[in-house]
């Protein structure tokens, strides 16, 4: 048994001062007040030196697990491997859940990393299934992210889905000239980033995507209803215009990813929809593809779910920014990376939230001399997986001598 005290509580309806979190086997126990203490015996107490007491965060649109199996276009390192190296990165950033997002295309026509060929992404899922029955830090779990231009691939994803293997479902549409490349200039731009074309390799590019045989509602709905069935959340990805917010409401979509405009994010807060930005939007002042504002889009409530995209530590320093900069309540910030990402992926019952029954997964997070927060515990389970603790040089004369 556990007890965390001397910190902040951060719970769904309120942040608790002089209160305590009492864990017992890999589950919270109950919250008591701070002056009822003595009374427990041969409890292990951890002391939060007034920090925040959080839940774990759930980060449910992430793929840098790619970055790390593939550093290089031309490298791929072994796909557990990877696995385990991330898992000790995540933890240092009060990441306890992982949907790690794999993407299943056609062909990638942007990095030409290994990691995204067919063959290598099966290899991931096989691996992320794997590592939840064997010795692990963090919870992994699988995010979809399908091309709908990936007919060839559209057998395996059912196949993964009905095994289990997936537990969320996005369908991507990268195809110039709309969603997150509506406008055509912006994908040449990343593409030139990417790869070194001349102006008609680029013409050529655009007019093959805009050529390619591209999935119908139909088929998409066939494959939502699976995984609907399954307790599979379904995403839609890059929503560039109010109507297709009703569009893909109608095949069982309840989460709009990035949401390209301020009024197609309202529209599908209006209609329901949990909405996604991605928190390295907040650190960079807006985003990287010249489309939503996170920052605007909370403003505006539109916006319910923070995700690291593919800088997990913009998890943690987005929600203090979001605070201190942009004047947004704290404890709102954290359920974006708490208790709301956990409701949109079916979670809530057990993670996200810091309750009686609820597993414990828990952070403490300080705020160094400069300001900057830092996780100093990560828990998950009832089982505290690492503890940072920061120093300062004793002064210059002794260092010297």
């Amino acid at each position: 048994m556990y007890i965390i005290h001397n910190g902040v509580i951060v719970l769904e309806d309120r942040m608790l001062e002089k209160h305590a979190v009492l864990v017992e086997d890999d589950r919270i126990k109950a919250i008591v007040k701070e002056d009822e203490l003595t009374s427990f015996t041969s409890v292990e107490r951890i002391d939060a030196n007034g920090g925040y007491i959080s839940p774990g965060f759930i980060d449910i649109h992430s793929d840098y697990i790619e970055s790390i199996i593939s550093p290089r276009p031309t490298s791929m390192m072994n796909v557990q491997m990877g696995l385990r190296e991330a898992e000790k990165i995540l933890i240092g950033h009060g990441i306890t859940t992982m949907f790690h997002s794999l993407s299943f295309y056609r062909e990638d026509i942007f990095t030409h990393k290994p990691m995204r060929l067919p063959q290598n992404v099966q290899k991931l899922v096989e691996a992320i299934t794997e590592t939840s029955e064997q010795q692990h830090l963090i919870r992994h779990r699988l995010h979809a992210r399908f091309e709908i231009d990936n007919l060839d691939g559209i057998d395996c994803l059912v196949e993964n889905l009905r095994s289990g293997k997936i537990h969320l479902l996005s369908f991507m549409d990268h195809t110039p000239g709309q969603g997150q490349y509506r406008n055509l200039e912006v994908f040449r731009e990343t593409m030139r980033g990417y790869r070194d074309l001349t102006e008609k390799e680029l013409n050529r590019i655009i007019q093959d995507r805009l050529s390619s045989k591209v999935m119908t509602i139909d088929m998409m709905k066939e494959i939502a209803e699976i995984a609907i069935r399954q307790g599979v959340s379904v995403a839609s990805h890059d929503d560039d215009h109010k109507s297709k917010i009703d569009l893909v409401q109608s095949i069982g979509t309840t989460i709009s990813e990035f949401p390209i405009t301020l009024e197609v994010a309202k529209k599908a807060k209006q209609s329901g929809l949990y909405t996604i930005v991605g928190a390295p939007n907040i650190l960079l002042g807006g985003s990287h593809s010249g489309n939503l504002s996170a920052a605007e889009a909370i403003r505006h409530q539109c916006a319910d779910i923070l995700c690291s995209d593919y800088y997990p530590s913009a998890l943690l320093h987005s929600i203090f920014t979001l605070h201190e900069k942009y004047g947004q309540n704290l404890l709102d910030m954290f359920q974006m990376v708490t208790s709301k990402p956990a409701k949109a992926v079916n979670l809530d019952h057990e993670i996200g939230s810091i309750k009686p029954g609820y597993k414990a997964d828990l952070l403490i997070i300080e705020k160094l001399d400069d300001g900057f927060p830092t996780v100093t515990l990560t828990m998950v389970n009832g089982v505290v997986i690492t503890t940072t603790n920061y120093r300062k040089n004793k002064a210059m004369a002794e260092v010297v001598r």
